[in-house]
């Protein structure tokens, strides 16, 4: 049966905070809404926490994953199992505030298809806030899509701009990219930010390398997916340009310069057969590319575009 909302949670070694986050959920959204908790493989008693308030709350859904394959593998199967005609995702360490639901569904009514959560107070150590500011204007810079904060989880997406989207190592942070990149109006929405009172969070440092790593692979899914020729194609002709001036500037050392010896000194011959390689072989790649995204899309009969949805504006 279709539902308003669903709410979707991660959740890993978060048991003294579920049964806190569970009442403030059930105060805020009525009954039409469900609430989904993905046990991301935590080793503490969160499953049986879990348990308990499924069996006191029929809007409660569980589901467990069989080991700790992280947020975005947690999220995304949240958001598969779930009924809702609006998603909203969030954390389950209490940062993230129930009470803010209302207001990002409010801002979905105004016409938009995603409002994203901006921690705009963010009660988070230093040595976490600093490298999210460089990375969100990175983000913001490469993407195109202008978000203050692309690491809150609070969220709230029609879901219809979350079809057929198949999220990937860190990548739950850009789903407002893809889904802005499908034409989906997106807008952002201050919220509010309580710092952690129990438990140890889950994010380090390394977490900013792969959100730069993950941004380089969504530019390229965005920009060259369907046409993945002009990259390694563009590369290989760079690559035999090189080659070609490197030939020329060994053939001049060898005929035309003062000291012939000076052709042997340089290790032009290998630069120019290296580049040549380098150039042929990815061009040929980028064909080997080109013929597999024709048959990943010619087999499960995908288009290359996105239709607008009239009947609910989407």
């Amino acid at each position: 049966m279709p539902l308003d909302i669903s709410v979707v949670v991660p959740v890993y070694n978060e048991a003294g905070n579920l049964p806190e986050l569970h009442r403030q959920l059930a105060d805020v959204l009525g009954g039409e809404a469900e609430f989904i908790f993905v046990d991301d493989g935590s080793t503490d008693d969160s499953w049986a926490v879990l348990g308990a308030l499924a069996g006191s709350d029929e809007r409660v859904r569980l589901l467990r994953l069989r080991r700790n394959f992280g947020q975005t593998a947690a999220l995304s199967a949240g958001i598969d199992h779930a009924r809702g005609r609006i998603i909203v995702p969030m954390d389950g360490d209490l940062q993230n505030d129930p009470r803010d639901i209302p207001r990002l569904l409010a801002r979905l009514d105004e016409g938009y298809d995603v409002v994203s959560g901006w921690r705009v107070d963010r009660q988070d150590p230093l040595h976490r806030r600093v490298p999210s500011v460089v990375a969100n204007r990175l983000v913001s810079w490469i993407s195109g899509v202008r978000l203050h904060d692309y690491g809150c989880s609070l969220k709230a997406y029609r879901r219809s701009v979350l079809a057929g989207v198949r999220l990937y190592g860190e990548m739950h942070r850009f789903v407002p990219i893809y889904a802005s990149w499908q034409g989906a109006r997106v807008t952002e929405l201050p919220v509010t930010h309580h710092p952690r009172t129990r438990g140890v969070s889950n994010y380090g440092m390394e977490r900013t390398l792969k959100v730069v790593l993950d941004l380089i692979v969504v530019k390229f899914l965005s920009s060259y997916a369907t046409k993945p020729i002009y990259v390694f194609g563009g590369f290989g002709v760079l690559s035999l340009v090189l080659s070609v001036v490197a030939f020329a500037w060994m053939i001049y050392f060898k005929y035309l310069a003062a000291d012939p010896k000076t052709f042997i000194q340089t290790p032009l011959p290998l630069v120019s057969v290296m580049f040549a390689l380098v150039g042929f072989l990815s061009i040929l790649l980028g064909l080997v590319a080109e013929l597999t995204v024709r048959t990943y899309y010619e087999s499960q009969d995908k288009r290359t575009y996105a239709l607008w949805n009239a009947e609910d504006g989407t």
